[in-house]
């Protein structure tokens, strides 16, 4: 049985979105948000693309590297990977719905984060809207509704940190790979910078399109 929530601040219907900032980079050897890709910070990308969508915008990491850039969510379950990150965030926020976008994912359009909070506006009863393409769920592109930090807080208390073992006792909104291609976009979109050879591949593909 799910904890009871108890927030600390009502619940509004507007948007919020976190960028997921907290990770160790140790793939990358160095800090990945602030890695430079085509002139500017994987960071500084995804503050832009997140404000692209609303005003509220949010850092989940630690305050001591990230306080100067946006107001910062620091884990209350420290170690428990990017679940904690996405509960930290919900319990943080003011907002009905709440965008939850990974600092290392660059090639993602703004059109589709609006597909995707339009997507949640018009279905209340679903807990999370979620992408999932063919190499699984895109949790880290993703709207949450506040309520999801129940299960997310279930789920950690339980030892259990995988997003997508979440999304089985929930009411959950995939948008599959067909309704992505009806919205112009391909599963590429969602790939990440995980290591310096990757990061030199993506500077070379966005100077290719100049």
């Amino acid at each position: 049985m799910l904890s009871e929530e108890k927030p600390q601040r009502s619940i509004k219907k507007v948007r919020a979105a976190f960028i997921l900032a907290g990770g160790n980079s140790t793939r990358m050897g160095a800090d990945k948000a602030f890695v430079m890709l085509d002139g500017r910070t994987l960071l500084q990308r995804a503050l832009h693309l997140a404000r692209t969508l609303t005003v509220n915008v949010s850092i989940v990491g630690a305050a001591s590297k990230f306080q100067r850039f946006a107001p910062v969510v620091e884990d209350i379950f420290p170690g428990c990977g990017p679940l904690g990150g996405i509960h930290a965030a919900l319990r943080s926020s003011g907002a009905e719905l709440n965008l939850m976008l990974a600092v290392d994912v660059p090639f993602l359009p703004a059109e589709l984060l609006g597909h995707l909070m339009a997507r949640a506006e018009s279905n209340p009863e679903m807990m999370a809207i979620v992408p999932r393409t063919g190499q699984g769920w895109q949790p880290l592109c993703a709207v949450y509704r506040h309520e999801f930090a129940n299960a997310a807080e279930a789920a950690i208390r339980a030892g259990n940190y995988k997003i997508d073992a979440v999304f089985a006792g929930i009411r959950v909104k995939a948008v599959e790979d067909v309704e992505l291609a009806e919205w112009g976009f391909s599963p590429q979109v969602f790939c990440n910078v995980n290591t310096q050879k990757e990061l030199a591949a993506a500077n070379e593909s966005l100077a290719q399109v100049k």
